[in-house]
């Protein structure tokens, strides 16, 4: 009668969410201010000011038909121009126009280029753990298998040995995210180029074109000055997954993009998959304002100064409470040891305190929790005795 994959889908919320929906509840009860939910990454920054603008004067100044009508399947022809200058500006590449696809955000871009890559039931698309745990239900959504490397939990990077034992005659991809989510590491140059040399000899050792899938929603939220290479330029064979969520605070209107760069195997057939994968997937046409608004603000940034705040607040206070943390080089999540061994048993003890904590199982790497500080900064200060009483059941 239905698809039986898709009703446990529907059926059953992500762990992440679930606990976002239970946080509104308690909310209710106790009071908003009493709950410290730290579960979900959604960017409270203001979003930059050219937004609004941009917004503004379009409405202002052009037809209802131009604002809201529709544009070409793979995107406006200004935008995906506009896009190839920036980034050729910006990282000194070579793009042009038709290697972007616009997309309604990165799980759409990552959903499409799964979709596009895979050829039959045995493919294999590898994520490196820990990693966002919808990767899975997107590659097998899209016809595929997840294959999972484990992860290197002494500096977050990538387990090469693992990779390279994980990688078979089955691979179709890798999947990288940096920043990360759930660590909020940045890849190494290092790292990039050990891993671009090993995809390289492991393409010619199988004789196939192993693609990576190079997932960045978090790109420009990198603290410290510490550098987050631009894969393209390290591996031939790289697509990327963009979205504006993140860096335009942007998450509720879902714009992003496939990037297929002319150095990639048969570049021009790859793209064109990821036009008919769009196409069958019902992806075309991302929201035509806010590709609109894309031209006006290309470059732009929200105020990540206020998440660096929050990043230097927590970790400063769980580190002093005897908490082992990650400390996030980019993205907004802080990565924590769950007290005890057991994340589970951990972040219900933290529930118990209107604590919300996820629980790093789902992202492959069991022992740990994910504490999203995009939030209030008094929303941090106030959760710190919530904290304290949390790790004085373990002292």
């Amino acid at each position: 009668m239905y698809s039986e994959q898709c009703y446990k889908l529907g059926s059953n919320r992500s762990a992440i969410r679930e606990l976002f929906e239970y946080g509104k509840q308690r909310a209710a009860i106790v009071g908003k201010e009493n709950v410290y939910d730290f579960s979900l990454g959604n960017p409270t920054i203001p979003a930059p000011a050219c937004v609004k603008e941009a917004i503004v004067e379009l409405l202002e100044t052009t037809s209802s038909m131009e604002v809201h009508g529709y544009t070409s399947a793979q995107g406006d022809a200004e935008l995906r121009e506009a896009l190839a200058q920036y980034y050729n500006n910006t990282y000194g590449t070579k793009f042009h126009a038709d290697n972007y696809y616009i997309t309604c955000g990165a799980a759409a871009s990552l959903c499409i280029s799964f979709r596009a890559l895979t050829e039959s039931k045995e493919d294999e698309f590898i994520a490196i753990a820990p990693f966002f745990p919808e990767y899975r239900v997107f590659v097998e959504g899209n016809g595929a298998k997840l294959r999972v490397v484990k992860p290197d939990t002494e500096n977050f990077q990538i387990n090469m040995k693992e990779l390279e034992e994980a990688i078979n005659e089955h691979t179709k991809g890798v999947i990288i995210n940096s920043p990360n989510n759930p660590s909020g590491v940045i890849y190494s140059k290092e790292t990039i180029e050990k891993l671009a040399a090993l995809l390289e000899a492991k393409s010619k050792e199988l004789g196939r074109t192993i693609f990576l899938i190079s997932d960045e929603p978090y790109r420009e939220i990198a603290y410290d000055g510490v550098e987050v290479p631009y894969v393209t330029k390290y591996y031939a064979n790289t697509i990327v997954c963009y979205s504006y969520s993140k860096s335009l605070s942007l998450p509720g209107e879902r714009i992003g993009f496939v990037l297929v760069p002319d150095e990639v195997t048969d570049s021009r057939n790859v793209y064109y998959a990821m036009c008919g994968a769009a196409r069958a997937l019902g992806f075309v046409c991302a929201p035509s304002m806010f590709q609109k608004v894309l031209i006006k603000c290309l470059g732009q940034v929200g105020d990540i100064n206020l998440y660096k705040t929050n990043r230097d607040i927590l970790y400063k206070g769980l580190t002093e409470l005897g908490f082992e943390c990650v400390k996030p080089q980019g993205a907004f999540y802080m990565f924590v040891k769950a007290m005890g061994g057991d994340s589970a048993v951990f972040c219900e003890k933290a529930k118990a305190l209107d604590l919300l904590l996820v629980a790093a199982d789902g992202f492959g790497c069991p022992g740990y929790v994910r504490i999203s500080y995009c939030v209030d900064k008094e929303m941090i200060e106030r959760s710190m005795n919530a904290f304290k009483k949390l790790a004085e059941q373990y002292i």
